[in-house]
């Protein structure tokens, strides 16, 4: 994999250097050649190809080179013919650099396209396995109970105290009548920020519920500080929500429940956070 890499990084950094040698090159022709106003449409068709290569791949980019080529040689035929001129045969290096300087702009970024196609595929991986959520940026319920599950043997081992806060906005299928789609995406959006905002770097948060918004946290900590860092959300949601244009002159208001592993009554991730769930509840 190493050797791999390494080959790409060099591929890449021949292309850099062949793609400054050709470009001066090109330089150097188009001030020998005197044709100015041919130089400059041919000038700006290279950086046409330059920019196909780039967003379409390197197939596209030799087929329009060809066009080009043809549009060279019945430029030149028709001076010859028609106008009865000389061929500028100074002029022939455009036949040729274009489709080299593709090249070489092809090899210089094809790690970076292949970069971005793995990281397009890895983001589409996880929002199909539910381990992402793609509007809030959050892990979902599938991430939750894997970790959940981690903590737990945390707790089991190193006797770590292990919490889950769920958070949910209250009454919300009333609220959802009155909003609209607009005011729902701002309404997430916030509340996923609040959170942020308010809990710690270690605490992981999720959103394990899309119909109904619920956020779980996860935290190494007892109940009392759950509730401490929970009643920080809640502050901070009620400012937010006081400098929100769109939802300011509705009554959100954000419901917690907190429950904390307890390995002899819970089995299973699911327990922590049902547990956590019911307890929203009696948040008035």
């Amino acid at each position: 994999m190493g050797n791999k890499d390494q080959k790409n990084s060099l591929l890449a950094d021949v292309g850099l250097l062949m793609f400054l040698v050709l470009f001066s090159a090109t330089a150097i022709l188009m001030s020998l050649s005197g044709q100015v106003l041919l130089n400059v449409i041919y000038l700006f068709g290279t950086v046409a190809l330059l920019m196909l290569t780039y967003f379409f791949g390197i197939m596209p980019s030799l087929i329009a080179n060809i066009l080009f080529i043809a549009m060279q040689a019945t430029i030149m035929i028709y001076q010859y013919v028609a106008k009865g001129s000389e061929i500028h045969w100074q002029l022939a290096f455009w036949m040729v650099i274009p489709i080299l300087l593709c090249l070489t702009l092809y090899c210089m970024t094809y790690n970076q396209l292949k970069l971005q196609s793995a990281n397009a595929e890895l983001r589409t991986a996880m929002i199909e396995q539910g381990a992402f959520d793609e509007q809030t940026h959050l892990r979902t319920t599938v991430a939750y109970m894997e970790d959940a599950a981690v903590y737990a043997e945390t707790n089991k081992r190193f006797q770590l105290p292990v919490t889950t806060a769920i958070i949910k906005i209250g009454y919300f299928n009333d609220i959802r009548r009155m909003m609209s789609d607009n005011q729902l995406q701002s309404l997430l959006k916030m509340t996923t920020a609040a959170i942020k905002d308010k809990t710690r770097v270690n605490d992981i948060i999720y959103l394990v519920n899309n119909d109904d918004p619920t956020w779980a946290i996860l935290l190494f900590s007892n109940a009392d500080g759950a509730t401490i860092a929970t009643n920080r959300v809640k502050q901070g949601f009620d400012e937010r929500l006081k400098n929100n244009a769109e939802l300011s002159t509705m009554a959100i208001s954000l419901v917690v429940g907190i429950a904390s592993w307890d390995g002899k009554k819970m089995k299973t991730p699911y327990d922590l956070m049902n547990a956590a769930i019911r307890e929203t509840q009696y948040d008035v």
